[in-house]
């Protein structure tokens, strides 16, 4: 059964920076597409990377351009969301997604089949 469990949020200052991790299990990992998404409190689930297979292309909401870098490594079937000065806007739960119909998905929730369950991020200022 496939399955997606993300870890590594938590509470840190604005300025500061936390890194998630997103482990597949039950799935060829390296040929799925990933994504990251994230639900703000009292907000609609928006958009915040996403790679493709073989890590050829990658893409960010513009809000977090320049702050957070999205990672895989297949061997270890786990995907990465490096996260620096993290922002009160940022906190949010963060959801990491995947798919097999496509080599990148980008930021279409739609064309994702698998979500992990979420992880807290809060940033406090």
């Amino acid at each position: 059964q496939v399955g997606l469990v993300e870890s590594g949020g938590g509470s840190e200052h604005t300025g500061g920076s936390l890194t998630l991790s997103c482990v597949g299990t039950g799935l060829t990992f390296e040929t799925y597409a990933l994504g990251w998404f994230r639900r703000p409190p009292g907000k609609e689930r928006e958009f915040v990377a996403a790679i493709s297979l073989s890590s050829s292309i990658t893409r960010y909401n513009d809000s977090v351009k320049g702050r957070f870098t999205i990672s895989r490594d297949d061997a270890k079937k786990t995907m990465t969301l490096q996260m620096n000065s993290l922002k009160p806007d940022d906190t949010a739960i963060y959801y990491c997604a995947a798919t097999q119909r496509r080599q990148y998905a980008g930021s279409i929730p739609e064309y994702y089949d698998w979500w992990g369950q979420g992880t807290q991020v809060t940033v406090s200022s």
